[in-house]
């Protein structure tokens, strides 16, 4: 059997599961243009009709974090964005709008206008970019015979055509999106369907991901080992949660930077089998 080699030790596995979105792609890159063109219909929407969304909620509607411009440059890596389905994400707009007096179709009208206006604008930019050091991994995974899914909360069409803009889609054996399961992560349908699809057991499969979602989703479908994959961190959520300054305190020095950003990483990805911060730690053999 193929073994995955890790910074924490070799891993007997038959299957390797990724998830999409901050795992295989930048997930600011993808998901900060389509939020920002997303909440900027929305809020443009609601003011031709009257309506006015408090602005100073605006980044917990999804689990963003926007400067002064408005543009997104992070997120909450276990927020709806990150975490949620596309439903979730339409289901809290659409909230939002009835909140603020449209009727329930009307506010699911206009978010499903806004969803159209943000994927056009994806389809038009194309905004995906490999995390550093992936190609070389799947290439690796390739030439050794690993079967590869890919298991993400995003819909099926649309990680097809991510695959697709970043040259990799071949690669994968499957392409499981949320609309083909029950339920989603962290549930353990999507890696389940994996197995079943790429013919292996899941007691024999490794998962990476970027999310705690992803490692409760490998441990509840009895995953080999769940990989937490940190590449796609930005600097705020690495440093954020550890009080990080600007001048003394933990961040006078580089050594204690790099112990806290780790402390961090390890807080967002607490159920991980092992934690890294890029493919190179990562590697297969026979």
């Amino acid at each position: 059997m193929t073994e995955l080699i890790t910074p924490q030790g070799n891993y007997p596995v038959s299957a390797i599961l990724f998830d999409k979105d901050g795992t295989l792609l930048q997930f600011i890159s993808l998901w900060g243009s389509w939020g920002e063109c997303f909440l900027t219909q929305f809020n443009r929407q609601l003011e031709q009709r009257g309506l006015r969304f408090p602005m100073q909620h605006l980044a917990s509607l999804l689990g963003t974090v926007h400067d002064a411009e408005g543009r997104i440059t992070d997120y909450d890596r276990n927020g709806p964005l990150a975490m949620g389905t596309m439903s979730d994400l339409y289901a809290i707009l659409s909230w939002q709008g009835y909140l603020l007096g449209l009727s329930w179709a009307e506010a699911v009208v206009l978010v499903d206008s806004c969803r159209q206006a943000a994927d056009a604008m994806l389809e038009r930019s194309r905004p995906v970019r490999p995390l550093s050091g992936l190609v070389p991994f799947l290439e690796e995974c390739a030439a050794q015979g690993i079967p590869l899914a890919v298991v993400t909360a995003d819909e099926t069409a649309a990680a097809e055509s991510h695959l697709r803009w970043m040259g990799i889609r071949q690669y994968f054996t499957a392409v499981i999106g949320t609309d083909q399961v029950e339920r989603g992560k962290p549930f353990p349908d999507m890696a389940l369907l994996a197995c079943q699809r790429l013919g292996a057991s899941p007691a024999e499969a490794a998962v990476i991901g970027d999310t705690n979602g992803d490692m409760r989703m490998a441990k509840a479908a009895g995953a080999a080992v769940a990989i937490g994959i940190a590449g796609g961190m930005t600097a705020g959520q690495a440093a954020g949660e550890n009080g990080l300054t600007d001048a003394g305190g933990p961040a006078d020095t580089a050594g204690n930077v790099q112990t806290a950003n780790a402390q961090s990483v390890r807080s967002l990805l607490p159920d991980a089998d092992c934690v890294v911060s890029s493919y190179a730690e990562l590697g297969v053999m026979i």
